[in-house]
């Protein structure tokens, strides 16, 4: 099978889980407790004001219709009003998608940097002091929710070691945004050679991020330890250190190239994680993402921003998930043979 047959043919696959996606997420929205037209018309609306809202909403009308508008609305880019602050969804995600990208970018880079370098540590030196540390990271990870990691964070290196800002948005608050290119704040600094502009956003950004990757990092070494305890056990990895090979070539060259594939997994598994739980983050250290925006709306029952962000990390994922079955035909030609 070639190669632009097999992207063609995950692509195809694409389109259906889309259509679920869309249903999926519409159906949740509408099983959400309250009524979408009271947050619009407010809590003192009379009952003939509160019908002429629902109509106008097309809350009137059945599930099957409401869902074919929604679809409709989607193809035409349109997400809806929001209730709360009364714009388009789409001009309100469009403004705070760049913050959330920055934080999960972030977040997975240094998770990379850390988890990857600690898994293939633990494995080489398996059932030592290092692999040991890993192991307690590990399970430390896992069993520590997202917001008690910033709280704690936050406790130790604003309020304790006074070494972090204070948690209260993407920039100091006497420094002006960067010049607007991709809207995320280190990027942009960089480009226009903002410096202030860039150590403020990179000061900003780091407990947040590192709450996230903190959360990540523990997964991705434990699956990296595992696929590398794997491969170097392997016959030719075997034969490699018989033959004398650079210790560095057999485990970052041979053992690492072919313990990608669930690494690869991970990195999906973890993004998709990132988009859809950075919202806690994003409320502790009061960043202006859509994971903020759709708690916020979640707290006034604001449906057209949850039905969105619901939307938005499910596509999410599809499209990770399709990156990863990209990249699993780059990183090993026999999975997309036959």
């Amino acid at each position: 099978m070639s190669f632009v047959y097999f992207v063609l043919n995950r692509i195809a696959l694409v389109i259906p889980t889309l259509l679920g996606v869309t249903l999926i997420s519409f159906m949740l929205t509408n099983l959400l407790p309250g009524n979408p037209a009271v947050v619009k018309a407010g809590a003192l609306a009379t009952p003939e004001y509160l019908a002429t809202v629902e109509r106008q909403m097309g809350l009137d009308q059945p599930l099957y219709v409401q869902y074919a508008r929604f679809v409709s609305g989607l193809l035409h880019g349109d997400l809806g009003e929001s209730a709360s602050t009364g714009r388009p969804v789409l001009e309100d995600f469009l403004q705070r998608l760049p913050a959330t990208l920055e934080l999960t970018l972030a977040s997975l880079l240094i998770a990379c940097l850390l988890g990857i370098p600690l898994g293939i540590l633990s494995a080489v030196h398996r059932d030592k002091f290092v692999d040991h540390v890993g192991r307690v990271i590990g399970v430390v990870g896992v069993a520590m929710p997202s917001f008690w990691t910033g709280l704690l964070l936050i406790f130790v290196m604003f309020y304790a070691l006074e070494i972090a800002p204070a948690p209260l948005g993407r920039l100091a608050p006497n420094i002006a945004a960067p010049t607007a290119i991709t809207g995320m704040y280190v990027v942009d600094s960089a480009l226009t050679g903002n410096w202030t502009a860039l150590k403020s956003a990179s000061a900003q950004l780091f407990l947040p991020s590192l709450t996230l990757a903190f959360s990540i990092m523990a997964p991705l070494a434990r699956m990296v330890r595992a696929s590398m305890l794997e491969i170097l056990q392997s016959d030719y990895i075997k034969a490699a250190w018989a033959a004398g090979l650079p210790s560095r070539t057999i485990i970052y060259g041979d053992a690492l190239r072919n313990a990608m594939i669930p690494i690869i997994t991970t990195l999906g598994t973890v993004f998709g994680f990132l988009m859809a739980g950075n919202a806690v983050v994003e409320s502790v250290f009061a960043w202006p993402g859509i994971g903020n925006y759709a708690l916020a709306a979640l707290m006034t029952k604001d449906s057209g921003p949850i039905q969105s962000f619901v939307l938005f990390v499910a596509i999410s994922y599809v499209f990770v998930n399709l990156a990863v079955d990209l990249a699993y035909g780059l990183a090993d030609p026999r999975i997309r043979i036959g």
